[in-house]
């Protein structure tokens, strides 16, 4: 492009990157999302993105079923339209995908917790799924600026802001995907652990041979590995919420200082 032609972008008092030197995104998840974007994207470009990102070019962003959508401050007084699209999870695939994660007693407690687990990346591998785009191809960015290129500084920015949405809340995650955190949860707590119950396991006759040995049902339960620990106020987030609010909190959130308090004093003394 001719240099003379070349305008400064409009200051904007959008929305600004937290991260103002290095890589942007802090959790497991949005490096994630980042390195994947890196890997196929124009490093010049991003860098320009990542300019914007951090002046607060970016006016507003908005995560939904399959789709991100913002307005982007240029050098031209009406902001950019910019949408990111990935493709779409089926029904089928987030059905599967809810039976094994309810299945798998660690990531149903966690998610269940509001926790998002590093592994469950492998889970959707392991049914054929991604959450995350793995190539350009996967990754469809509009931008209504008059530049071709893919991403543009302004798809760029928008994908470094959607990083840090991702740190505030990785269910942001599965909602791009096509899951709110809503639906996904209520389906964890619909569907049972694949955990055998202690209470049905089928005892074995008592005999004198074996008076002074434990049934094998007893002993499996001595070998048997410890359950994971369970997060504080585990309760709270399995039960549905109960319809009370207290000064207009919900009563999970108020009870849940609690739960912590408790776990807290009777955790076990590291040094003692």
């Amino acid at each position: 492009m001719d240099g003379s032609l070349w305008r400064p972008p409009i200051e904007a008092d959008g929305i600004k990157a937290r991260t103002r030197r290095g890589p942007i995104g802090a959790q497991w998840w949005s490096r994630r999302f980042i390195d994947l974007v890196e890997s196929f994207a124009d490093a010049g470009r991003m860098a320009r993105g990542r300019a914007y990102a951090r002046k607060g070019q970016v006016i507003d962003l908005r995560v939904e079923r399959y789709e991100v959508s913002a307005r982007v401050q240029g050098s031209v007084e009406e902001p950019y339209e910019v949408t990111l699209n990935i493709e779409a999870i089926p029904e089928s695939g987030w059905r599967r995908a809810e039976e094994e994660l309810a299945s798998r007693a660690v990531f149903r407690a966690r998610l269940l917790a509001g926790e998002m687990p590093p592994e469950i990346e492998w889970v959707f591998a392991e049914l054929g799924l991604t959450l995350f785009p793995g190539s350009a191809e996967d990754l469809h960015m509009m931008c209504s600026c008059p530049d071709w290129g893919d991403p543009c500084k302004h798809a760029a920015a928008v994908l470094y802001l959607l990083a840090e949405a991702f740190d505030d809340d990785p269910f942001l995650i599965l909602a791009w995907n096509g899951r709110t955190k809503e639906r996904l949860l209520a389906a964890l707590r619909r569907k049972p652990g694949a955990a055998p119950d202690p209470l049905e396991m089928e005892p074995e006759p008592l005999t004198a041979a074996g008076f002074w040995t434990p049934p094998s049902g007893l002993a499996g339960l001595r070998s048997r590995r410890p359950a994971p620990p369970v997060p504080p106020g585990f309760v709270l987030r399995v039960a549905a919420p109960p319809p009370i609010k207290v000064r207009r909190r919900p009563l999970a959130d108020v009870l849940a200082p609690a739960y912590e308090a408790l776990a807290a004093e009777h955790r076990p003394d590291p040094e003692g």
